[in-house]
């Protein structure tokens, strides 16, 4: 995972998601214009788990923020709110790799479309036009703003009213009701685990240099470790897609609002399954129902994969309006050695060598539109909310 760009100047607080109308960093209506007739910048900033994009005027005048991880809103003022929208569904269209994004007005695209015309798709973006030359930083990503007002009139928040989320699915207009989503597909393996390992190495240097010049364990080490392990198994799902593309992987899927994430989510023909890997190097493995032991130590690996099973099959069944079964499965990475004494009930225990064959020599169970209707449940950010 690559280093995620910051905002220039100080970084952003908590204090800064809750500015009171009124202060020096608020925008008030009295300095309020036609935001989508003129350029802003979108800024998109990654640190300690949180991913958002502030949005601003290239005058310094803030607009909001949007968080990309619970897909909210939060305009530095109510009647920011469809500029903010708007300028943030054109960075999702336009899918830029981080940074600063000068945003041009839409009047300043030929044959550009409406707001009411093109409804606002984040993961399956229309294509836009070619935008026009901008003043904008250098490296900056340059892509058309959407014109107009999204949200009706009698639809706007009143001054001071909690913030909704901003919700645009990809067969909807913009609106109310819509919920814009992030293309899971795109996920990385091993990329939440690596971020915590970033935050913990931030938050701790000089802790975590010498820790490893000693070989102690720490925190940063296990999410490394844990990185680690995911890519090495997502490299046997490559193999097995590569020997019947019908199978599908996601990686790194986020669930829920406390930092939970499914490791690999793979769907295929022979069954849907949740991804525990544990990677363990050299370490004696021992299983036995729902027991399961690293070096004499017991772990909860079997409660927390029938759990995250569980959890998942109940989440794509709300989605895709049929019951879809999911299975738990974990597996060991590295291991000196795995003794399976009795596989755990609705869990199985693979070593990482085994599990592309393990996985084709299941026979067929879903009809190619289960799977699909599933992938394209799994793909979206919003299921797992």
């Amino acid at each position: 995972m690559t280093e995620p760009a910051r905002p220039q100047g100080r970084t952003p607080s908590e204090g800064d998601d809750r500015r009171a109308s009124g202060t020096e960093d608020s925008a008030t209506s009295s300095d309020h214009r036609d935001l989508n007739a003129s350029p802003v910048v979108v800024n998109r900033w990654q640190r300690y788990g949180k991913d958002r994009l502030y949005v601003a005027q290239p005058d310094g005048v803030k607009i909001g923020w949007w968080d990309l991880t619970t897909d909210e809103a939060h305009p530095d003022s109510p009647q920011f709110l469809p500029a903010l929208v708007a300028a943030v569904a054109r960075w999702k269209a336009a899918r830029p790799p981080g940074g600063l994004t000068a945003v041009a007005p839409l009047d300043a695209v030929p044959g550009a479309a409406s707001v009411a015309d093109r409804p606002l798709t984040p993961a399956h973006p229309v294509p836009p036009p070619a935008p026009p030359a901008l003043s904008a930083p250098d490296g900056a990503h340059v892509v058309p703003a959407l014109a107009g007002n999204p949200w009706p009139a009698e639809d706007m928040p009143a001054t001071g009213a909690a913030q909704p989320a901003i919700h645009t699915s990809e067969h909807s207009t913009a609106g109310p009701g819509a919920r814009p989503w992030i293309d899971l597909a795109a996920h990385t393996p091993g990329a939440q685990a690596r971020e915590q390992a970033r935050t913990a190495r931030e938050a701790a240097p000089v802790k975590t240099v010498v820790a490893r010049l000693l070989g102690v364990h720490t925190e940063e080490r296990a999410w490394r470790i844990g990185a680690d392990g995911e890519v090495k198994v997502a490299a046997q799902f490559a193999k097995v897609v590569a020997r019947d593309p019908r199978w599908r992987v996601l990686h790194a899927i986020p669930v829920g609002e406390r930092g939970a994430d499914i490791d690999h989510l793979v769907i295929g023909p022979g069954g849907i399954f949740t991804v525990n890997a544990k990677h363990h190097p050299g370490a004696r493995i021992w299983v036995g129902g729902n027991t399961v032991l690293v070096n004499g130590h017991r772990q909860p690996y079997v409660r927390n994969s029938r759990h995250e099973a569980a959890r998942a099959a109940r989440l794509l069944t709300a989605v895709c309006g049929l019951p879809v079964p999911v299975e738990a499965l974990v597996v060991t990475v590295r291991a000196e050695d795995v003794v399976l004494k009795q596989q755990p009930e609705g869990v199985s225990v693979v070593p990482r060598h085994q599990i592309a064959r393990w996985l084709l020599r299941h026979r067929d169970i879903h009809t190619p539109e289960v799977l699909e209707a599933v992938y394209e449940a799994a793909r979206r950010s919003t299921t797992w909310r």
